[in-house]
């Protein structure tokens, strides 16, 4: 059951899906200097933004400025969402060579996103992942909802892999699954997985988005992972939450998701206790204690009781 091989990528969205939905806009340097924590942290894809409207997000409107002051890290990956074109053309103007697009499985969660059913947004996306690729860009094409809705309840898996095949047969480098209220659990994300797996080209990656809402973030992580899924969304803090979803909560704590994987011997070239400073860092810009586990901890010893304070 738990014979898994291979390293793991993670890829730290506290700066887009994070902080997307936060009241509080953080500046350009604090930005830049999380970006530089989870740089020396040795995280090595990190997702600086979404080049979406200011309107709808305003904590995204600095996104095309914080790329271009960016100082890269050699090994490190920047990537950003785009949802159209206009996207696409925001991140090509600022060099981006590594994009996440992506529709959504759920008419009512797409129409409150996007105000189109997920026909339409099918149909608008694949120009913009077509031309992504054109020009050389690394394209990962994501579906939303595809785990459970926080609207509609499930989603018919067989939405979610013909989206997949889609996808694959544009020729895009990797399929991120999304949880995006947080609903599925280890059982559904294996099977859904492992369909997509049997359904898309051999070499495109697959990835995992996933949220915390009922407490089984880390649990369907290991699903993934059993499922032969070797990258997986995270943000430090355990911080996140969709903007367009009601009382789903945050991502999957970057901490939390490379500690497991630590104990279980799967390297991520992460370490877990140089993400502590940043987290409290994040608590106090934001005046609240974040969900994350780990980053509250000093050691993993700390977990165990002291002598005769529990049966």
């Amino acid at each position: 059951m738990y014979n898994i091989t291979g390293d793991v990528l993670i890829e730290d969205e506290f700066l887009r899906d994070g902080l997307q939905n936060e009241k509080r806009i953080f500046s350009m340097d604090e930005k830049l200097s999380f970006i530089a924590d989870l740089e020396n942290a040795g995280v090595k894809r990190i997702q600086v933004g979404s080049f979406v409207h200011p309107k709808w997000v305003p904590t995204m409107a600095d996104t095309d400025e914080l790329f271009t002051r960016i100082n890269p890290t050699d090994g490190v990956t920047y990537t950003a969402l785009i949802l159209n074109k206009a996207g696409l053309d925001r991140a090509m103007a600022v060099g981006v060579k590594h994009l996440s697009m992506s529709v959504s499985a759920s008419e009512t969660h797409s129409m409150k996103n996007l105000n189109r059913t997920v026909a339409e947004a099918r149909t608008k996306m694949m120009p913009t992942i077509e031309k992504a690729l054109e020009e050389g860009i690394q394209v990962r094409a994501g579906i939303q909802s595809a785990l459970g809705c926080g609207f509609e309840g499930a989603i018919d898996p067989a939405v979610v892999v013909d989206i997949a095949r889609d996808y694959s047969d544009a020729g895009v480098h990797e399929i991120n699954i999304a949880d995006t209220s947080g609903l599925s659990n280890p059982k559904a994300v294996y099977e859904l997985c492992s369909a997509v797996r049997d359904a898309v080209r051999p070499d495109v990656s697959l990835s995992l988005h996933l949220h915390d809402t009922r407490g089984m973030g880390i649990a369907n992580m290991i699903a993934g992972l059993q499922a032969g899924v070797r990258i997986f969304d995270a943000a430090l803090g355990g911080l996140g939450g969709c903007p367009f979803v009601p009382k789903a909560t945050g991502n999957i704590a970057t901490e939390d998701a490379v500690f497991t994987l630590s104990e279980m011997g799967i390297e991520t070239g992460i370490d877990w206790r140089a993400l502590k400073p940043s987290v409290a860092r994040a608590e106090a810009l934001l005046d609240r204690r974040l969900p994350g586990r780990m980053g509250h901890i000093n050691q993993p010893g700390d977990l165990l009781p002291t002598e005769g304070a529990c049966a």
